[in-house]
């Protein structure tokens, strides 16, 4: 069936082959903690007792290690039931000066020994993946020791002759070099967004200055991010301290946006925010600063342990399963000459990386900043935080425009087909980035239908402020296609002499591109470069991993299925059934069960029949037996036109009788609606940055004879994620990957979430592990980027 990847039988290598039996595995949690932690120990607990290991949850951190006893226990398949939407970690935390001595570690080694466990997932910052490292060098030394005082005979010592470690970073910070997104990350952003946008409600009313200081004493992620998330006025982080005349060029930058009747400011300070002589910057000086010279009614605001709090998003709970899983994986394959890994992610790929190489990078960073190597410190952060970093530069310093390169090019932006969360973010960072390239920008309203109709005026630099965190979009959007309206667009593009366009929108966009692209042959007005940004909540877009809108529309969907498992698991034994939007494409209905903890989920791509939809009536009738006693299933809304929402409820209603009633519920609309979330205001402005420098060379490139003229395919692009870069891929090398009845990609690499979503909802079924993370060297020092593919 269309959408279902391609069959690879020769190549293909299921981990039913890595057996568990026998094998004894421990979780803990360590250090600070962080959402999401819960569903990274859930998702080790059940894949280990998938695979025949026993599983043991450590409480309170090493220092349930060293205690032993009761803080040791085995863990069941129902320990973990309800963990997923909890925040912090269930099973404690605590910093341990006893595992630091000796005497502490013999003391866990033999605590380990006494239950067989040889294999150890910890969930962690760099200290604790530390420690673990550590105590799997001295292993043998202490085994070796415990025989010697007749703590362990020599039959214990043989069987657990080697420890195998394997860690997952657990940090809000974001501080760990060798992956792009740390457990709680995420978290910590939305609880700093829900803050900021309050803020600027009351600020606005005030016409106030605020200044807010975010968690990260030796790093500037969250502070960075959340500056780029809402358009903050001024961010100050570890690893960028300002100018020396700083306090008169941020003065001078409030005053000029106070002139332009900009009501409100946001400054955003990390905790660990230093100047170029290494003394703090601290928000009350900051404040005093702001009052003195300028005299704004300024207040300040420390979010402290807020960010460690709340629920874990969406984004968090996928990222620690997916991580949990691999973990699990990494512990089953390794062998004695292993080294301690840590599992992490890159772009959008699971990966696992030497432990010891990212925590000695991660230390390189701090050398780097004591030494005063900033531009140092920036590159050992990483492809993502470095990107962050020139994005904001970007976007957040006004060139006066006597200082624009001059340029002679007319950008056009427009959105297409339904609103998503992230457009505005797009557009404003398109707007901003054009216009410090010196082009002059056009916003086209209420997309092709607009265009055609003339609706497009110049849109300018203040035009775009605050458009950050807004839902929906500012410009208009239609599904209308060009396809009828082709000469009169054309003759718009000639009437406001458009020399580019950049199209935000969904499958809708897609098709929009192909056929202006097809339309060069009878329209040379089309001849000049277009670029795709990938925006819709059902994330069908052929060419890209991940689309704006969709992140939004998955914790609204999570946000929605936590209340209902709470209402289920109130009233015991019930049942819901939940429709959700994204057309035939069973992203948002998959990757959202998943993350719900979700007992089934109907799509399109994997066809189901009525003794499918038995055996899961099945499934829940078993489940009920046990402690957890209510159901969650999530349905596509075009999984099956027979098969519908109010069948599949009548049917359990019928089968569950006497074990289970029913409840439905679809989410509808509600799924596009609200303020996008951090990832998405964040991914929408980056990719919009990056497009309109691409459209910048590509004019540059395609000016000949004193106007723009360009055919080949490689000037009609869509921008996209593919697993770990952002590629520009021609719109017409995608259309053979494209199914177009369906509106969906032929190959979708979230279809490979479902097995994992299928184990974890304890059912039997084959995982595909043959493109699993391998252990890979940390990358030092990045070839340089060519201009198709750059690295997000």
């Amino acid at each position: 069936m269309s959408g279902a990847p391609p069959k690879r039988q020769d190549t293909r290598k299921f981990f039913e082959n890595l057996s568990g039996a026998g094998k004894c595995i421990a979780v803990l949690t360590s250090g600070g903690d962080a959402q999401g932690m819960n569903a990274a120990v859930r998702a080790v607990v059940r894949m280990g007792i998938y695979v025949g290991a026993k599983v043991y949850f450590i409480h309170e951190g090493y220092q349930g290690m060293v205690d032993g006893g009761h803080n040791i226990k085995e863990a069941t398949w129902e320990s973990v039931s309800s963990m997923l939407q909890v925040g912090g970690t269930v099973i404690g935390s605590a910093r341990c000066k006893d595992f630091r001595t000796h005497e502490g570690r013999l003391k866990a080694a033999q605590n380990l020994v006494q239950r067989g466990i040889t294999n150890l997932c910890v969930i962690g910052g760099d200290g604790s993946l530390t420690g673990a490292n550590l105590f799997r060098e001295e292993w043998s030394g202490l085994l070796e020791e415990l025989q010697t005082q007749g703590l362990i005979d020599n039959e214990a010592a043989l069987a657990n002759s080697v420890l195998h470690i394997v860690g997952m970073v657990g940090s809000i910070d974001n501080d760990f070099c060798g992956t792009d997104m740390t457990i709680g990350t995420d978290s910590a952003l939305h609880r700093i967004i829900e803050v900021i946008d309050a803020i600027m409600t009351t600020a606005q009313s005030h016409q106030r200055t605020f200044v807010l200081e975010v968690m990260g004493r030796h790093c500037g992620y969250l502070a960075l991010v959340s500056a780029l998330a809402c358009g903050a006025d001024w961010v100050f982080i570890p690893e960028m301290p300002p100018e020396d005349d700083w306090e008169d060029n941020m003065c001078q930058k409030l005053s000029e946006n106070r002139a332009d009747k900009k009501r409100l400011n946001i400054i955003i300070v990390a905790e660990g925010a230093i100047d170029s002589r290494n003394k703090a910057i601290t928000p009350d000086y900051i404040k005093d600063l702001v009052v003195r010279c300028l005299g704004f009614d300024t207040r300040v605001t420390i979010l402290g342990h807020v960010q460690r709090g709340g629920t874990p998003s969406a984004f968090d709970r996928i990222l620690a399963s997916r991580m949990g899983v691999e973990a699990v994986l990494a512990l089953l394959e390794a062998s004695a000459t292993t080294p301690a890994c840590v599992v992490s992610l890159v772009g959008n790929q699971a990966v696992r990386l030497p432990l010891m190489e990212c925590v000695l990078m991660t230390q390189e960073v701090q050398k780097a900043m004591d030494e005063k190597k900033f531009e140092e410190a920036v590159r050992l952060r990483g492809r993502s935080f470095e990107n962050n970093l020139s994005t904001y530069r970007l976007l957040s310093y006004r060139t006066p425009d006597s200082e624009l390169p001059v340029s002679s090019f007319n950008v056009a932006v427009l959105n297409v087909g339904a609103p998503a969360a992230g457009m505005n973010a797009a557009v404003r960072a398109a707007v901003r980035v054009g216009i410090t390239e010196g082009h002059k920008m056009f916003a086209i309203n209420d997309g092709f239908e607009g265009f055609y109709k003339g609706q497009i005026k110049e849109i300018k630099w203040g035009d775009v402020g605050g458009w950050t965190g807004q839902g929906g979009s500012l410009l208009g959007t239609k599904r209308t296609l060009p396809g009828k309206y082709l000469g009169k667009i054309a003759e718009q593009i000639k009437i406001h002499n458009i020399n580019a366009l950049l199209v935000i929108g969904g499958f809708e966009a897609f098709e929009s591109l192909l056929k202006l692209f097809e339309a060069r042959l009878h329209h040379e007005e089309f001849c000049i470069p277009m670029c795709m940004l990938p925006a819709t909540i059902s994330n069908n877009v052929p060419g890209t991993d991940l689309s704006l809108g969709a992140d939004t529309a998955l914790n609204a969907i999570v946000e929605t299925c936590d209340r209902i498992k709470q209402s289920a698991s109130g009233t015991k034994r019930r049942v819901f059934i939940i429709e959700t939007m994204g057309g035939y494409c069973g992203y948002l209905a998959t990757v959202g069960g998943l993350a719900s903890g979700a007992d089934t989920v109907y799509i399109y791509e994997e066809p189901f029949d009525i003794r499918d939809l038995q055996a899961n009536v099945e499934h829940l009738t078993q489940k009920m037996k046990t402690s957890i006693q209510r159901g969650l299933v999530l349905r596509n809304e075009n999984s099956n036109e027979n098969y519908t929402t109010d069948f599949i409820y009548q049917l359990y209603t019928e089968e569950g009788k006497g074990v289970f009633d029913c409840r439905k519920n679809i989410l509808g609309h509600m799924q596009q609606g609200g303020a996008p979330s951090p990832f998405d205001r964040n991914f929408g402005t980056k990719v919009a940055a990056k497009a309109v420098q691409w459209i910048s060379r590509t004019l540059k490139d395609s000016y000949k004879g004193g106007r723009v003229f360009t055919n080949s395919e490689d000037t009609a692009c869509l921008l996209g994620m593919r697993r770990r870069a952002m590629v520009f891929q021609p719109v017409s090398q995608l259309k053979d990957e494209t199914d177009f009845v369906h509106r969906i990609p032929k190959e979708q690499w979230w279809l490979k979430l479902r097995p994992l979503m299928k184990i974890l909802a304890k059912y039997k079924t084959s995982y595909d592990v043959s493109d699993s993370a391998q252990l890979e060297p940390v990358t030092r020092v990045r070839p340089k980027e060519s201009k198709p593919s750059e690295n997000i």
